[in-house]
Order: structure tokens, then sequence, then C-alpha cells
């Protein structure tokens, strides 16, 4: 090992104990601990959920802005997004202002639920002069293919009576009329890019309402009903638009947010990590590394599938760079993922309750990576 060795660290927040900021510096104490001469790169990352507007304004020392906005269920609720320190780009997570954590067992109901609020936060974005927006799909209360977003910018849904339709996804069973001209002309000049990972479609089998409904509270019927009123929408946002929103993957992210962003405005759909790997340089930071360091909450054959761990350690093997990761826990079938990462290190010491695990997660971190130094520091004969 050569005497200023350059780690890396790009991990993904482990959900309910640590930002991605807190992740990067509990390794760098572990690394300090062992090599105090060693260069630490800290990189936050994210994958597009939960996390990502804390991890974009922590690597480009951007800020955070609050706001009361329109929550899934009609009320107030206070929301925030990212401005990055460009000054010219947002991070909105629709969660912060439509997200399931929003509503409880018994207030849940996808029938009515609205992503007002998330359009609320766009139309803040417009206000300040944002020039592009990162959008990310996820954890929604919602299922009303992205028409609250839409009504708060401007597109007003009438019924044959013209009387304005309400909240909700099932009150788009009764769209007979969309009206576009007060849709907020300054989306035209901004740039969307839809973060999100998920492929399904708005309707069917596959899509938001079949596939998502029934976690947001939608019994049998409720998805039927759902469904239906979502297909006679997306039948009129083609007549409209003149898209087949209907058949676009993606297009179902997010109770069919997806379908309404991509009908509305100047959007494209991305992966999230790979959207984040663009905003927070990482590969530029890993082209100079010696050892990449990442990891997140959990671990199984599912991080293969858009994850941020495998996101950063396709980046660094790209780069020909040793790639380590740590995970709270390590599920089954993982042993595809060694033909991408060199190592993978669970950092629970021993038997302990999950509330146990969240609360010594830091000094958990560090103990491993601190070992895994020791063990890198004698392979290389220092």
């Amino acid at each position: 090992m050569k005497k200023n060795p350059v780690f890396v660290l790009a991990p993904d927040s482990f959900k309910g104990s640590l930002t991605a900021k807190e992740v990067c510096q509990a390794m760098e104490n572990g690394i300090k601990r062992i090599l105090p001469q060693a260069v630490c790169i800290q990189v936050p990352m994210a994958d597009g959920g939960e996390g990502t507007v804390q991890s974009l304004v922590d690597a480009t020392k951007g800020q955070l802005i609050t706001l009361q906005v329109t929550g899934p269920l009609g009320d107030p609720v206070t929301a925030q997004y990212g401005l990055l320190g460009d000054g010219e780009t947002a991070v909105i997570e629709m969660a912060s202002a439509s997200g399931l954590h929003l509503v409880d067992e018994k207030t849940k109901n996808p029938l009515t639920a609205t992503t007002y609020g998330t359009g609320q936060l766009v139309k803040d974005c417009l206000n300040r002069g944002i020039r592009k927006i990162v959008l990310g799909l996820g954890g929604s209360a919602t299922n009303d293919g992205g028409a609250g977003f839409a009504q708060a910018l401007g597109v007003r849904f009438s019924d044959k009576e013209g009387h304005a339709l309400p909240s909700g996804g099932a009150a788009l069973s009764r769209l007979h009329h969309i009206d576009t001209s007060g849709l907020d002309k300054r989306l035209k000049n901004i740039r969307i890019e839809i973060a999100s990972d998920v492929t399904n479609p708005l309707c069917g089998e596959n899509g938001a309402s079949h596939v998502f409904g029934p976690q947001k509270g939608a019994t049998p019927s409720m998805v039927n009903i759902l469904d239906v009123a979502l297909n006679h929408y997306a039948s009129l946002l083609k007549q409209h638009t003149g898209k087949d929103i209907a058949s676009i993957p993606g297009a179902g992210a997010a109770g069919g947010l997806g379908a309404a962003v991509l009908a509305f405005t100047q959007a494209e759909l991305k992966r999230g990590v790979d959207i984040v790997i663009e905003y927070t340089h990482l590969r530029e930071a890993v082209s100079q590394a010696d050892y990449v360091l990442t990891g997140e909450g959990g671990i199984d054959f599912q991080t293969l599938f858009g994850k941020t761990p495998y996101g950063v350690a396709r980046i660094a093997k790209a780069e020909n760079k040793p790639v380590i990761a740590i995970a709270g826990f390590i599920g089954t079938d993982i042993e595809s993922l060694y033909d991408t990462f060199d190592a993978i290190f669970g950092i629970v010491p021993g038997v302990m309750t999950m509330a146990e695990a969240m609360q010594t997660a830091s000094r958990n971190v560090e103990r491993t990576v601190e070992q895994i130094v020791r063990l890198l520091e004698k392979d290389s004969g220092s």
C-alpha cells in the first residue's frame, strides 16, 4: 500500500439510522484509525429514492428548501426539496409532499389521494428560476396518475358538465375534457429528469394500480376501479397530447405520476443511480482512487437491479479499481454480486434487535471499515 492511499467513500444511506454523509464520515473515521495519512474522498450516494435530496445537497454543498404544500389527503404538510450547489438545479423526492409516510392505516385512501403537493414543489422551483429538476419517484401514497401534480401546474380536468374533477385516481373515470391552456408556460424552458427504476406501465396487470395499489390500501375492488379510471385517463391523454403514455415503461411509477410528468412537461426517464452518479461526479473521483468503499442498509440479490452499491461498483470496475461493500444485513443469493464486488462485509457484530443495530450503526460502520483497512494494509505488505 502506498504512503497516502486514496479511498473513495460512496455509500447510500442506511435507512432509519444514518444518512449517506454520516456513513461516509464513519467510514473515514475507521480508515484514519489505521491510516491517518490516507486521503478520503466522500461522495454521498443514492439511487433516486429516499435520501436522494440529502445526498445530492451534501455532495454539491447545496441547501434544503422547506415549504408548506398540500399533502396526499388534502391537508397541509411541510415538505422539502434540494437546491444544488450550482444554484440552477433542484432535486425533489415526490414522497416529501405525497408520500406513504404522510398517511396511516386508517387514513390512507388511494381512491382520493393526490399528488397536488408535488406539483406545488415544482411550481416553487419555477418561481425561483430553476433551470433543471431531478424528480425522484417512489414511496407514494397516491394512485391518481399524476393528475394532482398537473392541476397544481395549471391543467384543468373536467367532467361532462364542465365541473372540475375532485382529487384522486377514482375521479378520473369521469374525465371528459383536459384543458392545458393554463399550464405554466415556464415548464417549456425547464428540463426534468425523472429518477426511477420502476418500469411498470400505467395500466394493466403490471400497472400502477395492480402492482402498487395494495400497499397504499387498495382492496381488490379498489384496484379494478383505479385501473379502469387510469385506462380512461390514458386514452384522453393520448387524444390531447398525441403521446401514448399508457405504454411507456415507467409511466406507472409513483401511482402513475410518471405518466403526467411525461405528458405535460419536457421530461425524460433515467435510472436513479445513474443520475446521482452524474451529479456527484463519481466517475472522476473513482479515477483517482486506490480503493472504493460503498454500501447501504441491506445487500442481497436485488442489489443488481439498480441499487446504489451496484451502480458504484460498475464505475469502479470500469476504472479497474477494487471495490468493497458493507451492509447492515446481507441477504440471500449474493453469489452473483461477486462478479462486480471484490468483497461484501456485514457490519452487525452479533445478535441484536433492529433498534440496537440502528442505534449503533455509526460505530459498527467505523469498526468494520477499520478491520477492512487492517486487512488491506497487511495484504499490501506495509
